[in-house]
């Protein structure tokens, strides 16, 4: 491959359904208020880019779903990421380490103020679970969980897992992680909360969050609920339809099916916090070698097309997959 000029980088992106390419661009010069980024890992998020991968957007949603460094439009060919962690190039800041909502790109001109920096405390290989964690930390916000609860988290992906980790540190609490893959105990033992199947899992919760992106799932989430008790969707289905047999003990149970979605700060937590608190907070909580467990392989960037086509069609029992830019 031939040596790029300092201007030029290479992207991933989505050029059709289940379809993708590495590109190569020319950058724009930076500003006096940005900076040149070099990257170093990106995390592929089984959830929204999956969808994204598969043109599984919507077309109601385009303008709402844009990933705020995106290039391209929906459906494809589009550049799509949200997990990139990344060092400075030049200038005062050369060689910090931040995270930033940027796709997978090996080199990138963004504004300072789109910088979320790494505590020296948390590695960059572990960082790339921000966007994750982030989205995590908001659907327990929306949850609303108190000290005691009997809380329940369907779906063993990466996310579920993160609310789960999450939940199981509140006092008291009494926390199940949900899923159909028993390959997925892995995860739930490194974060100290017990796996269960549909089937072995206990009834009578007074929370359920449900994340698996399944309309099963979510099935199996109404039926874990106690009465008046709320449930979480955290999954976006894209394209999908989701039917539900609302018909059997939804209205008898009085039962709250309440969506989350991360682009917005949870009610309660509105007037008082803004995005760059709650990554401030996403990056102290990502101190935790714990959470190293969630990140279950790793692959050059060179592979990536490859490997968004492996996991759209046989994801098994990965969570969050790696892309290192050596």
């Amino acid at each position: 491959m031939a040596a790029m000029s300092s201007d030029e980088a290479r992207a991933f992106w989505v050029t059709g359904p289940a379809r993708g390419e590495i590109r190569t661009e020319r950058l724009p010069a930076p500003g006096a208020d940005d900076l040149l980024v070099r990257t170093l890992y990106t995390g592929v998020s089984r959830g929204t880019e999956a969808l994204v991968f598969t043109n599984r957007v919507p077309e109601s949603e385009y303008g709402r779903m844009r990933a705020p460094f995106q290039a391209g439009a929906f459906p494809a060919p589009v550049k799509y990421g949200y997990a990139n962690v990344g060092e400075v190039e030049t200038g005062p800041l050369r060689g910090r380490r931040l995270f930033c909502l940027f796709p997978h790109q090996t080199r990138y001109v963004v504004p300072a103020a789109a910088a979320h920096w790494l505590p020296p405390t948390v590695p960059p290989e572990r960082a790339v679970l921000a966007a994750n964690l982030e989205t995590a930390l908001n659907g327990l916000w929306d949850a609303r969980a108190s000290i005691g609860d009997r809380i329940a988290v369907v779906g063993a992906g990466t996310v579920g897992c993160l609310v789960a980790w999450l939940a199981a540190r509140i006092p008291g609490c009494d926390v199940e992680l949900v899923d159909i893959n028993p390959a997925k105990a892995f995860a739930a033992d490194a974060l100290g909360v017990r796996l269960r199947a549909p089937e072995d899992a206990a009834a009578d919760a007074d929370l359920v969050v449900h994340a698996s992106g399944r309309a099963a799932g979510l099935a199996t989430a109404l039926k874990l609920a106690a009465f008046e008790a709320e449930v979480i969707e955290l999954s976006w289905y894209g394209s999908d339809r989701v039917e539900l047999a609302l018909g059997e003990s939804f209205h008898a149970r009085r039962l709250t099916l309440r969506s989350s979605q991360v682009g917005t700060i949870a009610r309660d937590q509105r007037s008082r916090w803004t995005a760059a608190r709650r990554m401030a907070l996403v990056m102290r909580l990502l101190e935790d070698p714990a959470l190293d467990a969630l990140i279950t392989g790793e692959s050059p960037f060179d592979e990536l097309p490859a490997v968004m086509q492996r996991l759209s069609e046989s994801p098994g029992a990965t969570l969050l997959h790696r892309i290192s830019f050596d």
